[in-house]
């Protein structure tokens, strides 16, 4: 029987939509806190559509579903922003600002997010930085960095406000294989630091290195297999 009481993510009999077309049907999965859990599947089978339900891009409609607390079935338009401090996304292609240097792209952020006092911005901006192996880049320009370091970058704003959870999605879609790994080492330590950790992937060959949890999406479902 699944265990919901101390999970930080969770779906119960979640149906998945896009636009009208049904995407997955009666999810059922939890995620606790520190755990690091890998999401597969072909593409098209809807991955990325399951991620985007858990940080509210597409809307539940059907069934159940809770991130930090958040009743996503019952959330409102204004309190998105809110629970969005509760987690933290990675995108494949990064997603930075590339009109403004690294300090810069995490200041954003937090001051998105109520961050008003100078000091606690700097001295947050450098904590994250420095977890992320970045803490002398923050002058640096997207442009000047590698891939490797764009995702950190990428992590690094995911981790600003303390997520309870994080939702990568292809977080080494876009790497080289050297760099894919120190991404996923990367992600492993913030997991076993208590930050849960779901990631969509394709790379299998990753999963093997660091094996742990598996959610297969198919035949318009989502079932756990283990390696």
């Amino acid at each position: 029987m699944m265990e919901y009481t101390n999970a930080v993510l969770w779906a119960k009999h979640l149906d998945v939509y896009q636009k009208h077309t049904r995407i997955l049907t009666d999810v059922n999965l939890s995620v606790n806190k520190g755990d690091f859990i890998y999401l597969i599947g072909k593409t098209g089978t809807g991955k990325s559509s399951l991620l985007r339900t858990f940080y509210a891009d597409i809307p539940v409609v059907a069934g159940q579903a809770n991130v930090a607390g958040y009743d996503l079935a019952t959330l409102r338009k204004r309190d998105i922003p809110f629970l969005r401090r509760k987690l933290g996304v990675v995108f494949q292609d990064f997603q930075l600002l590339n009109d403004r240097n690294v300090y810069e792209n995490l200041a954003f952020v937090l001051r998105a997010t109520d961050w008003k006092n100078k000091l606690d911005i700097d001295n947050r901006i450098q904590e994250v930085l420095d977890m992320v192996g970045m803490g002398t880049k923050s002058h640096k320009m997207p442009y000047q960095l590698s891939g490797g370091e764009q995702q950190r970058l990428s992590i690094a704003r995911a981790l600003l406000n303390r997520p309870e959870v994080i939702l990568a999605d292809e977080p080494t879609g876009n790497l080289d294989p050297d760099t894919s790994e120190e991404i996923m080492r990367l992600l492993v330590n913030i997991s076993k630091a208590g930050c849960a950790v779901l990631v969509a992937t394709h790379d299998f060959l990753i999963i093997t290195k660091y094996p742990s949890g598996i959610l297969v999406c198919e035949e318009g479902g989502v079932r756990h297999e283990t390696l």
